[in-house]
């Protein structure tokens, strides 16, 4: 059972002197209609003649069916109760839709209303708001098996956690609206959006096991062998057409500048800074030297 914070406990004082009630029947109630996403409650408590069920707008029962003084005090007491869950009320209500899909059978399951909310007339559960605190509050969360997730659409992020410390990822331009664990040979995670069914692991990671991921580092440019520097302006030219020892061998100093040239561009591609063509195309330029 949750505890009451201050203003909480404020709140059923008032409420309990308002209708003639103890504390403990009004929290008790105040609990039910919290479960109920502020919208209905089911509750079972001796100043409410045992158990009952409220829905806003609907119908009250009590177990005393022609007691009907008992159903107004409820439906009243409710009422007031849920105003108070509205205007304290810091994160929305979970309602996410949650599905699973086992060796090809799926079921689906509603994650319960009070999961990762928060009511500043409770006091919070470390436990409940596992996501970094820098995110702030979620627009949704839920949870299904192992796996939990916090959703804030916002600030483009989403905390996953399957019991250890959560994965914080980019969710770039999606839309999510529900998550779904695939199980069997493998385990994958999946999540719906606006572009269909994607799976978690193509969106970038922000941080992992609370350590800020760094991003991809973009490519090495490409080693490009050119001829070389043309003469200053002031320097005379030569010319002379060039000899023929000229054309058929390089000085010595030049086959050495070609072998470690190959030798940094073997480097580059084994890394994947450069592709299997581009090295091909640079090593027969360069062979052609010597």
């Amino acid at each position: 059972m949750p505890n009451l914070s201050p203003t909480g406990q404020q709140i059923v004082q008032s409420l309990a002197n308002r209708y003639g009630l103890s504390n403990d029947a009004v929290t008790h109630m105040l609990i039910a209609v919290y479960n109920g996403n502020g919208t209905m409650a089911q509750f079972s408590h001796p100043e409410f003649c045992g158990s009952g069920q409220w829905m806003r707008g609907g119908m009250t029962m009590v177990s005393d069916l022609f007691n009907n003084n008992l159903k107004c005090l409820v439906d009243n007491l409710c009422n007031d109760i849920s105003n108070e869950l509205a205007n304290h009320q810091s994160t929305p209500f979970s309602g996410s839709f949650q599905s699973q899909s086992q060796n090809g059978m799926s079921s689906q399951a509603q994650a319960s209303g009070q999961m990762g909310s928060s009511n500043s007339l409770f006091v919070p559960d470390p436990s409940t708001n596992w996501w970094p605190k820098e995110l702030g509050s979620p627009t949704s969360v839920g949870s299904q098996n192992s796996l939990r997730y916090a959703y804030f659409a916002d600030s483009h992020r989403l905390a996953v956690t399957t019991g250890g410390t959560p994965w914080v990822y980019d969710t770039l331009d999606h839309q999510i609206g529900g998550f779904s664990q695939q199980q069997g040979g493998g385990q994958s995670i999946t999540f719906t959006s606006q572009y269909g069914t994607v799976d978690l692991s193509t969106l970038p990671v922000v941080s992992r096991d609370g350590s800020i991921h760094p991003p991809p580092s973009a490519p090495a440019p490409s080693m490009t062998v050119g001829p070389a520097p043309a003469p200053a302006q002031n320097q005379p030219v030569d010319n002379a057409p060039p000899s023929a020892s000229n054309e058929s061998a390089a000085t010595p100093e030049s086959r050495e500048d070609v072998i470690e040239t190959l030798e940094r561009l073997g480097s580059l591609k084994e890394k994947g800074y450069i592709t299997d063509e581009e090295f091909a195309s640079k090593k027969s330029e360069l062979l052609a030297r010597l």
